[in-house]
């Protein structure tokens, strides 16, 4: 089969989208699957943390739907990062500066908004529901919530939140000691493998403090391992300060990740929350490919390269710098 496709990032957490809307593929869900870790591999030309599949929606006042899939063929609920280059597809698909996209758990407001940096497209998406019911993520403990606690089967010095949004979200506030450690990989391994915690996987975060208005967050990805970024993760990352009074609701915070940079606004209505996520939406080329009939292999019939990268590498060098200024130990 033929396939078009666009390549793009999100904070360097690059996902391939496939238009499901204009172009009339069957895809069945063991082919989505099945083409996620066929062209996801990083030992192929393409690689991806994962597939953006666009597609139609029956939702009131929704102009579209997304899937994702990651490298290892499961699916997750949410991505924010990948939620932002569906944003820019479907918004200049129909002329639109703003519109709700169908996901797995709700209707997300989406919204094309001024550059984050010079000639960096830029989108806002609303990152909801939220639960820190632990039989939400899930986490199988003898209690019904998380925050900022010890879980002594996975490490005796750091404390975790656990929250739902809606993907299942571990975050430690940590120093840079524990950055450059092991400590992340081992105990992410840990509760991505068989284990009595997490028995669906968990996406775990560590994040630095930097100062009023700006976090680092490293995350270790279900289903994908590191990634330049999770948007979800910065979401949540996010959040947590703000319980921590390390930030402060409704005000913008920068975060960065070994990708570049997003902010995030972390909104508190009566006892629930939601927050805004916004970066960037960079295109790095689209390409057409044939699939063979088993989902096997692929050849690459032809490659148009977009010129966004360059732009977008000055805002990540911009952003580096900076974190090797204010991490803290």
């Amino acid at each position: 089969m033929q396939i078009k496709l666009i390549k793009g990032h999100g904070s360097g957490n690059d996902f391939l989208l496939i238009d499901e809307i204009s172009n009339s593929y069957s895809f069945s869900e063991e082919d989505r699957a099945n083409l996620a870790v066929l062209l996801c591999s990083r030992n192929t030309e393409l690689g991806a943390d994962g597939i953006l599949y666009i597609l139609n929606s029956n939702h009131k006042d929704t102009k579209g739907r997304m899937r994702v899939f990651n490298a290892d063929g499961s699916e997750a609920s949410m991505c924010g990062n990948g939620l932002r280059l569906v944003a820019r597809y479907i918004c200049e698909m129909f002329a639109l500066d703003n519109t709700v996209i169908e996901t797995m758990k709700a209707d997300l407001m989406v919204s094309k908004q001024p550059d984050l940096f010079p000639e960096v497209s830029t989108y806002q998406v609303e990152i909801s529901p939220i639960s820190f019911q632990l039989t939400d993520l899930p986490l199988t403990l003898n209690k019904s919530t998380l925050i900022n606690e010890p879980i002594k089967e996975l490490s005796n010095e750091l404390s975790f939140t656990a929250l739902a949004v809606p993907n299942p979200h571990l975050i430690s506030m940590v120093g840079a000691k524990h950055l450059e450690s092991n400590i992340q990989k081992q105990l992410s391994e840990k509760v991505n493998g068989p284990n009595e915690l997490f028995p669906d996987g968990v996406n775990v975060s560590f994040v630095n403090p930097m100062g009023q208005g700006a976090i680092y967050v490293n995350t270790f990805e279900r289903g994908v391992g590191f990634t330049n970024a999770c948007g979800t993760a910065m979401s949540a990352s996010s959040l947590v300060t703000c319980l921590s009074e390390i930030n402060e609701f409704e005000k913008v915070i920068n975060v960065y990740n070994n990708g570049g940079k997003v902010q995030c606004v972390v909104h508190k209505k009566n006892d629930s929350f939601y927050i805004d996520l916004i970066g960037n939406a960079t295109y790095l080329y689209n390409a057409v490919i044939d699939v063979d009939s088993e989902i096997e292999a692929f050849s690459i019939s032809s490659k148009q390269e977009f010129h966004e990268q360059k732009i977008y590498e000055k805002l990540q060098s911009e952003a580096q710098n900076f974190l090797h200024s204010n991490l803290k130990g």
